[in-house]
């Protein structure tokens, strides 16, 4: 069975920008508060650093960026599903725009998941792009105009609770994500106020003067919306 995401979680994407052992440090810490604030967080790892992290932490949903249809056999430098399951992977991004998977491949990836219970979170670049993806039935939607992704300028809440509303209205149980330019308590704040179950960041959070600081300050924010919502 797929794990159940409380809402709202949260989305630690550290990219490319960390592996190894600075990933594990960033990862302990985001551990450690996703039980202070008992918050669902979804900790992207690189391929190499899964199972590491994954025996290191308690708490965090162990995510990768990316993975294949392939099945057991042959498929030389692909990545396999079954593999990534039995390092304690737990969800997948899929479509980000720094990784487009062409839509018949999205499809076959997708089916490999479910088959596997890995959680799918595919990503959609506009309204139009987010309901036509909805129609595959991913588990979560990122929603972000990649032209903002890095530059730590969010997205515009019209287009979010427009993203958001587009999605639900092909699959109201899609869980949506915003998160472009994420970098700061207001963002998440403005995120959530948009309808979103999720946000979650990158650079600003990585690039952050204090990368835990400032993961802790957005789960604050995250968990006082929580409360208020109660």
């Amino acid at each position: 069975m797929k794990r159940k995401l409380r809402t709202p979680f949260f989305v630690v994407n550290p990219k490319a920008y960390l592996y190894g052992e600075k990933s594990l440090e960033l990862a302990l810490e985001a551990d450690k508060l996703a039980k202070k604030y008992d918050v669902d967080i979804l900790f992207t790892v690189q391929h190499a650093d899964a199972y590491r992290i994954s025996q290191a932490t308690d708490h965090l949903i162990i995510t990768v960026q990316h993975m294949d249809s392939l099945t057991p056999g042959r498929g030389m430098g692909y990545i396999l599903p079954e593999g990534l399951k039995e390092n304690g992977v737990e969800a997948t991004f899929l479509n980000h725009a720094e990784h487009p998977v062409h839509v018949s491949e999205l499809v076959h990836v997708m089916k490999r998941a479910d088959e596997l219970d890995i959680l799918t979170i595919v990503c959609a670049d506009s309204i139009a792009e987010a309901k036509a993806i909805a129609t595959l039935n991913p588990d979560i939607m990122i929603c972000e105009p990649t032209e903002l992704i890095g530059t730590g300028q969010s997205s515009d809440i019209e287009y979010m609770r427009g993203t958001n509303e587009s999605v639900k209205s092909v699959n109201p149980d899609i869980l949506v994500l915003q998160a472009a330019g994420i970098s700061s308590p207001e963002d998440v704040r403005k995120a959530l106020m948009s309808g979103a179950d999720a946000t979650g960041g990158t650079s600003g959070i990585v690039a952050a003067d204090n990368p835990v600081e400032m993961l802790e300050s957005m789960l604050k924010e995250l968990a006082d919306f929580r409360g208020n919502q109660a």
